[in-house]
Protein backbone atom coordinates (compact mmCIF):
# COMPACT_ATOMS: atom_id res chain seq x y z
CA UNK A 1 0.00 0.00 0.00
CA UNK A 2 1.26 3.31 -0.88
CA UNK A 3 2.03 5.92 1.24
CA UNK A 4 -0.28 9.25 1.32
CA UNK A 5 1.05 12.72 0.74
CA UNK A 6 0.01 15.10 3.25
CA UNK A 7 -2.37 16.70 0.83
CA UNK A 8 -3.80 13.73 0.25
CA UNK A 9 -3.90 13.25 3.95
CA UNK A 10 -5.97 16.58 4.48
CA UNK A 11 -8.13 16.07 1.49
CA UNK A 12 -9.34 12.82 3.65
CA UNK A 13 -9.92 14.87 6.59
CA UNK A 14 -12.23 17.72 6.18
CA UNK A 15 -10.80 19.27 9.92
CA UNK A 16 -7.12 19.40 8.20
CA UNK A 17 -8.54 20.97 4.94
CA UNK A 18 -10.71 23.66 7.03
CA UNK A 19 -8.01 24.44 9.02
CA UNK A 20 -4.97 24.76 5.79
CA UNK A 21 -7.55 26.67 4.20
CA UNK A 22 -7.81 29.02 7.17
CA UNK A 23 -3.87 29.36 7.77
CA UNK A 24 -3.59 29.59 4.05
CA UNK A 25 -6.08 32.61 3.74
CA UNK A 26 -5.27 34.34 7.10
CA UNK A 27 -1.15 34.57 5.96
CA UNK A 28 -2.03 35.99 2.65
CA UNK A 29 -4.76 38.88 4.41
CA UNK A 30 -1.60 39.45 6.90
CA UNK A 31 0.74 39.64 4.08
CA UNK A 32 -1.62 41.81 1.98
CA UNK A 33 -1.72 44.18 5.11
CA UNK A 34 2.20 44.39 5.60
CA UNK A 35 2.01 44.91 1.27
CA UNK A 36 0.03 47.96 1.53
CA UNK A 37 2.07 48.89 4.19
CA UNK A 38 5.73 48.31 3.35
CA UNK A 39 5.12 48.66 -0.52
CA UNK A 40 2.21 50.46 -1.15
CA UNK A 41 2.92 53.20 1.68
CA UNK A 42 -0.07 52.94 3.48
CA UNK A 43 0.57 52.89 7.12
CA UNK A 44 -2.02 51.77 9.26
CA UNK A 45 -4.00 53.56 11.63
CA UNK A 46 -4.45 52.51 14.78
CA UNK A 47 -7.84 50.04 14.24
CA UNK A 48 -6.02 48.52 11.29
CA UNK A 49 -3.33 47.74 14.04
CA UNK A 50 -6.07 46.01 16.22
CA UNK A 51 -7.62 43.92 13.23
CA UNK A 52 -4.26 42.35 12.96
CA UNK A 53 -4.36 41.08 16.25
CA UNK A 54 -6.85 38.28 15.47
CA UNK A 55 -4.81 37.29 12.42
CA UNK A 56 -1.54 37.09 15.08
CA UNK A 57 -3.79 34.59 16.95
CA UNK A 58 -5.54 32.18 14.16
CA UNK A 59 -2.42 31.85 11.37
CA UNK A 60 -0.57 29.63 14.67
CA UNK A 61 -3.27 28.15 15.65
CA UNK A 62 -4.69 27.01 12.71
CA UNK A 63 -1.39 25.56 11.81
CA UNK A 64 -1.04 23.57 15.05
CA UNK A 65 -5.02 22.16 14.38
CA UNK A 66 -4.13 21.15 10.74
CA UNK A 67 -1.19 19.62 12.40
CA UNK A 68 -3.33 17.91 15.24
CA UNK A 69 -6.17 17.16 12.70
CA UNK A 70 -3.44 15.47 10.81
CA UNK A 71 -2.40 13.15 13.41
CA UNK A 72 -5.97 12.10 14.53
CA UNK A 73 -5.76 14.42 17.92
CA UNK A 74 -9.16 13.97 20.03
CA UNK A 75 -11.66 15.43 18.63
CA UNK A 76 -12.73 17.98 21.59
CA UNK A 77 -9.09 19.70 20.91
CA UNK A 78 -10.38 20.27 17.35
CA UNK A 79 -13.73 21.61 18.65
CA UNK A 80 -11.81 24.03 21.16
CA UNK A 81 -9.52 24.86 18.62
CA UNK A 82 -12.28 25.78 15.50
CA UNK A 83 -13.94 27.42 18.25
CA UNK A 84 -11.21 29.78 19.59
CA UNK A 85 -10.89 30.91 15.82
CA UNK A 86 -14.82 30.90 15.35
CA UNK A 87 -14.67 33.49 18.22
CA UNK A 88 -11.64 35.50 17.51
CA UNK A 89 -12.72 35.96 13.43
CA UNK A 90 -16.22 37.09 14.95
CA UNK A 91 -14.73 39.76 17.15
CA UNK A 92 -12.68 40.91 13.67
CA UNK A 93 -15.55 40.98 11.45
CA UNK A 94 -17.53 43.38 13.84
CA UNK A 95 -13.75 45.43 14.39
CA UNK A 96 -13.62 45.39 10.66
CA UNK A 97 -17.42 46.50 10.36
CA UNK A 98 -16.75 49.37 12.97
CA UNK A 99 -13.53 50.81 11.29
CA UNK A 100 -15.95 50.47 8.22
CA UNK A 101 -18.44 52.70 9.14
CA UNK A 102 -16.27 55.32 11.28
CA UNK A 103 -14.83 55.38 7.70
CA UNK A 104 -18.33 56.09 6.30
CA UNK A 105 -18.93 58.79 8.89
CA UNK A 106 -21.92 56.48 9.72
CA UNK A 107 -20.64 56.98 13.37
CA UNK A 108 -17.82 58.09 15.14
CA UNK A 109 -14.85 56.45 16.05
CA UNK A 110 -12.21 56.92 18.48
CA UNK A 111 -10.77 60.25 19.96
CA UNK A 112 -7.34 59.32 18.89
CA UNK A 113 -7.58 59.06 15.64
CA UNK A 114 -10.72 60.63 14.19
CA UNK A 115 -12.19 63.98 14.84
CA UNK A 116 -10.88 67.55 14.54
CA UNK A 117 -6.90 67.58 15.51
CA UNK A 118 -6.26 70.64 17.71
CA UNK A 119 -4.49 73.97 16.76
CA UNK A 120 -0.65 73.67 18.52
CA UNK A 121 0.41 76.39 16.78
CA UNK A 122 1.67 78.02 20.66
CA UNK A 123 4.62 76.06 20.92
CA UNK A 124 8.16 76.75 20.68
CA UNK A 125 10.30 72.81 20.13
CA UNK A 126 7.19 71.37 20.92
CA UNK A 127 5.41 72.74 17.87
CA UNK A 128 8.20 72.25 15.77
CA UNK A 129 8.20 68.32 16.77
CA UNK A 130 4.04 67.66 16.67
CA UNK A 131 4.46 69.65 13.05
CA UNK A 132 7.09 66.65 11.83
CA UNK A 133 4.26 64.29 12.96
CA UNK A 134 1.92 62.56 10.95
CA UNK A 135 -1.27 61.22 12.67
CA UNK A 136 -3.03 58.16 10.13
CA UNK A 137 -6.59 59.00 10.81
CA UNK A 138 -9.08 56.20 11.32
CA UNK A 139 -11.81 57.87 9.78
CA UNK A 140 -10.25 58.26 6.26
CA UNK A 141 -9.97 55.54 3.64
CA UNK A 142 -6.90 54.93 2.29
CA UNK A 143 -7.74 53.40 -0.25
CA UNK A 144 -11.02 51.53 -1.66
CA UNK A 145 -11.75 48.96 -4.67
CA UNK A 146 -15.48 48.27 -5.79
CA UNK A 147 -16.39 51.07 -3.06
CA UNK A 148 -14.93 48.50 -0.41
CA UNK A 149 -11.97 49.75 2.13
CA UNK A 150 -9.32 47.44 3.60
CA UNK A 151 -11.86 47.40 7.22
CA UNK A 152 -14.49 46.13 5.12
CA UNK A 153 -12.37 43.52 2.92
CA UNK A 154 -11.21 42.33 6.55
CA UNK A 155 -14.74 41.98 7.52
CA UNK A 156 -15.88 39.97 4.83
CA UNK A 157 -12.39 37.69 4.84
CA UNK A 158 -12.99 37.17 9.07
CA UNK A 159 -16.26 36.58 7.91
CA UNK A 160 -15.31 33.75 5.49
CA UNK A 161 -12.76 31.98 7.65
CA UNK A 162 -15.38 31.96 11.08
CA UNK A 163 -17.73 30.47 8.37
CA UNK A 164 -14.40 27.74 7.50
CA UNK A 165 -13.93 27.34 11.19
CA UNK A 166 -17.60 26.66 11.23
CA UNK A 167 -17.42 23.98 8.47
CA UNK A 168 -14.22 22.27 10.24
CA UNK A 169 -16.04 22.25 13.41
CA UNK A 170 -18.70 20.19 12.33
CA UNK A 171 -17.23 18.53 9.40
CA UNK A 172 -17.00 15.15 10.11
CA UNK A 173 -14.42 12.62 8.15
CA UNK A 174 -16.03 10.02 5.53
CA UNK A 175 -16.58 6.76 7.21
Amino acid sequence: MAKQSWIDRARAEPAAAAALAIFVISAATLAGAWYFQLVVGLPPCPLCLEERIAYHIVIPLSLLMAIAALVRAPPKLLMVGFAVIIVAMACNVALGAYHAGVEWHWWAGPTDCTGPLTDLRAGGSLLNQLQSIHIVRCDEAAWRFLGISLAGYNALISLLLAAVAAYGLVARKPA
